[in-house]
């Protein structure tokens, strides 16, 4: 139970703006074998599908302090992430499984106002395919 717990709270961790990596604890638990991959690939997939709600949660809201003097990205840099979104549409949702940009991916979709059914589909397969292959790779290694 504590292995699942720390690879869902190393999923959900990664999946937000905070710094983690749940790939590895991933792939150490499968090459321990002590748990079925398909419990793993659940675990970690809703774990990192819930850390990117997190972030389109605060995307929703975020605006509000478009004008406060902490707030983290400037009037270009949002523009351009907006700009970016409408461009490439809910679609681009797939990329969030990508390293350094699918996270911030998932938070401009919140301030871009995505609905949540979509937001939910396409984040959870986009994840979840992350989570399959990589499994894939490392039970096929060893």
């Amino acid at each position: 139970m504590i292995s699942y717990l720390g690879l869902w709270l190393a999923a959900f961790l990664a999946a937000t703006l905070l710094p983690a990596q749940s790939e590895a604890v991933l792939a150490a638990l499968l090459v321990a074998g002590d748990h079925p991959a398909a419990a793993l690939i659940t675990v970690a997939t809703f774990g990192n599908v819930l850390g990117s709600l997190v972030n389109w949660v605060l995307g929703r809201s975020l605006l509000r302090w478009q004008n406060a003097r902490w707030f983290p990205v400037n009037d270009r840099q949002l523009d351009r992430a907006q700009g970016w979104y409408r461009r490439y549409g809910r679609w681009s949702l797939l990329g969030s499984w990508l390293p350094i940009v699918g996270d911030p991916l998932t938070l401009v979709a919140g301030v871009m106002k995505e609905p949540f059914i979509p937001f939910l589909l396409l984040v959870t397969c986009a994840k979840g395919l992350r989570y399959i292959i990589l499994a894939g790779l490392v039970l096929a290694w060893i």
